[in-house]
């Protein structure tokens, strides 16, 4: 399954409503011994009766082919009901499908809309990927200022790309003053959290940095994440 949408329908089901709390712990079940027939079972009558949670579980399931034949269109399907009902996650996603052309057509000013919608209320994949579709001005007008704001949201949150997509922006002076202990600082937590162009950017970078201004980089990228990103300046 895909790790983004595991981590989200995984989430979903952390803190049902009371009423519901039985069935969708039965899917969750389910889906923790890889029955996913059966955690549709489960969650497609919640997801009828218009449950949110339920409808965006169920779009999960359709992207991904799981307990059914992939299906983008009835992927995105639910998507909307979920999203049409402020599901931040749904949002994002159906932000995903626009932008890919996946179940719909193609319309970057549309993907631009759902991950707006999703980024206001905190969801970070929304905020990184409104963020890049701000670096390149497609759907939205450019505007690289507005691309450091949601990515510095995003990689306030963990959310790796984001955090090498900010030490990119402070490399090149991108919508930030240019500063290279910044830049390298954020590559470096990027790289330790997993991206790989980032590791290789902050080695780059650091050919044309003095010694003391590296350890002075690397000093601030520990105490940034050691404060769960939220001292980083």
């Amino acid at each position: 399954m895909n790790k983004l949408f595991r981590a989200a329908l995984v989430a979903s089901l952390l803190t049902p409503s009371m009423p519901l709390a039985q069935d969708f712990a039965k899917g969750l079940a389910a889906v923790r011994e890889k029955d996913y027939s059966a955690a549709l079972k489960e969650w497609r009558p919640l997801a009828e009766q218009g449950n949110a949670r339920a409808q965006r579980n169920l779009g999960h399931f359709f992207s991904d082919g799981l307990g059914v034949t992939q299906d983008y269109s009835e992927a995105a399907k639910w998507y909307r009901l979920a999203a049409d009902q402020g599901d931040m996650d749904a949002q994002s996603m159906l932000g995903w499908m626009y932008a890919q052309g996946e179940g719909v057509t193609q319309d970057y000013s549309e993907a631009a809309k759902w991950y707006r919608l999703a980024a206001d209320q905190g969801q970070p994949n929304a905020q990184s990927n409104l963020a890049e579709m701000y670096l390149v001005g497609r759907g939205v007008t450019q505007s690289h200022g507005e691309a450091v704001k949601l990515y510095r949201l995003a990689a306030e949150q963990g959310h790796a790309n984001a955090q090498a997509a900010l030490g990119q922006m402070y490399a090149r002076g991108e919508g930030v003053t240019q500063d290279y202990i910044l830049a390298h600082m954020w590559y470096n937590i990027g790289a330790a959290n997993g991206i790989d162009f980032a590791g290789t950017s902050r080695d780059t970078l650091a050919e044309n940095m003095t010694t003391e201004a590296i350890e002075e980089a690397q000093r601030s990228a520990r105490e940034c994440m050691a404060s769960g990103y939220q001292d980083c300046d």
